[in-house]
C-alpha cells in the first residue's frame, strides 16, 4: 500500500471543458465589443456633442478617481496608462468645455488637482443611462429572474477576475523583486 497522496485538483476541475470553453468565447467576443468601443461610441452618437472617446474616458476616470483621492493629471494619466502630457492636453479641452475645472489641492497648494463640474456629472449621467437602456434593450425578452440571476453570477465572476488579476500582479511583483 502506498503513502502517496494525490494532489488535489484545481478549482474548477470537474467542470466540463465545453462549458469553460462557450466562457471563455463569450469573453473573447465581449472583449472584442470592448476593443470596438460599443458602449463608448452609442454614448458620444447620443449625446457627446462632438466629444472622443478619450474626453469620455477621462471625465469617468475623475468620477471613479475622486472618490478616494484628490485627482491630478498625473493620476488620470497612469490610470488610463497614457503619456502624462497627452492627459494634460485632454484635461485643458476638457476644462474649456466646461466638464472639469482645475482647482488648488487641499493637501498641498502647490498642486493643481482636477474636479468635475456640474456640466460633467451630467455628461455622465446621460452616459450612464445610455449604458442602463442598452443593457435593458438587450436582456428585454429575458425572464426576469434570469436578469437577477445573471446580474448576481456576472457580479460574482468580474469579482473573481478581479482577485485573479490582482494576484497575478503581485505574483509578477513578486518575480520582479526576485530578480532584482
Amino acid at each position: 500500500m502506498s503513502n502517496e497522496t494525490t494532489p488535489p485538483s484545481p478549482p474548477g476541475a470537474g467542470l466540463a471543458a465545453d462549458t469553460i470553453a462557450r466562457i471563455g468565447s463569450a469573453m473573447a467576443r465581449m472583449r472584442l465589443m470592448i476593443g470596438r468601443r460599443f458602449i463608448g461610441n452609442l454614448v458620444i452618437s447620443r449625446v457627446g456633442g462632438g466629444m472622443e472617446l478619450s474626453h469620455l474616458d477621462v471625465v469617468g476616470t475623475v468620477r471613479r478617481l475622486q472618490a478616494t483621492q484628490e485627482v491630478t493629471v498625473g493620476a488620470i494619466a497612469e490610470e488610463l496608462r497614457v503619456d502624462p502630457s497627452r492627459s494634460s492636453r485632454i484635461v485643458a479641452d476638457l476644462v474649456r468645455r466646461g466638464l472639469l475645472k482645475r482647482e488648488v489641492s487641499q493637501e498641498d497648494a502647490r498642486r493643481a488637482i482636477v474636479i468635475i463640474t456640474p456640466v460633467g456629472h451630467d455628461l455622465l449621467k446621460r452616459a450612464d443611462e445610455v449604458k442602463r437602456d442598452t443593457i435593458r434593450e438587450i436582456v428585454a425578452d429575458w425572464p426576469a429572474d434570469d436578469v437577477e440571476r445573471f446580474a448576481e453570477l456576472y457580479d460574482r465572476f468580474i469579482g473573481g477576475y478581479e482577485r485573479r488579476r490582482q494576484q497575478f500582479e503581485m505574483e509578477a511583483q513578486a518575480r520582479t523583486d526576485d530578480e532584482k
